[in-house]
């Protein structure tokens, strides 16, 4: 299914529509402030698993990163952080970036691994942002590659993800045209700081 949501006039009803999909486990694909990007209910088991499948992986495999709507809930999935890297992510969220920091026990055990870092992603984009805080949690979210390096043009036009993926995705939101550039990773682990890859965000030290 596919349907149109202007961030700059944004159809309550579309939101309540893409969050029921999300809470009976099901995927759906969004805009962002970079490239369009997947993603499912944190808190869904299945939909998780459903979620690495789709990216050709087990779960414990994955690397998903988490969208939340603002950095309230923080402290709920990642250990508290130096006030130099709170204030990194302060002035730099919304925005185009993934910071990697590390996870409280909360983020291994939803997602069966033995992982200790998590990429916290809060786009500048108030549709997905208005999706989270109806939610109510975070999403679990990836790219709709498989080589996260590797942005394939077709990942800008709504139409085109719908054509090549409505048969495996259960909802997708056309935001119009997306970007080519993928978000900038930092590395916050340990107070350091450190870009893992350059993207479309500008880090400001």
């Amino acid at each position: 299914m596919l349907i149109e949501i202007n961030e700059d006039n944004i159809d309550e009803r579309l939101i309540e529509q893409a969050v029921r999909v999300l809470k009976k486990g099901g995927i759906i694909i969004f805009p962002t402030d970079t490239v369009y990007a997947m993603g499912c209910d944190l808190y869904n088991k299945k939909a998780l698993a459903n979620l690495a499948t789709l990216k050709g992986l087990k779960l414990k495999k994955a690397n998903f990163s988490i969208i939340c709507s603002d950095l309230r809930n923080l402290s709920d999935y990642v250990k508290p952080i130096d006030r130099s890297t709170y204030k990194l992510l302060n002035r730099s969220l919304p925005g185009p970036f993934t910071f990697i920091l590390t996870a409280t026990n909360e983020i291994p055990r939803l997602f069966d691994t033995k992982k200790k870092e998590v990429g916290i992603r809060i786009p500048d984009n108030k549709t997905v942002k208005r999706i989270v805080e109806v939610l109510g949690n975070p999403m679990a979210t990836t790219s709709l590659n498989n080589n996260e390096d590797e942005i394939l043009e077709y990942f800008i036009d709504p139409y085109t993800i719908y054509e090549k993926l409505d048969s495996k995705i259960e909802l997708i939101i056309d935001g119009g045209t997306g970007k080519l550039e993928a978000s900038t990773i930092v590395n916050c682990i340990d107070g350091n700081v450190e870009i893992i890859r350059q993207g479309i965000g500008e880090v400001e030290l």
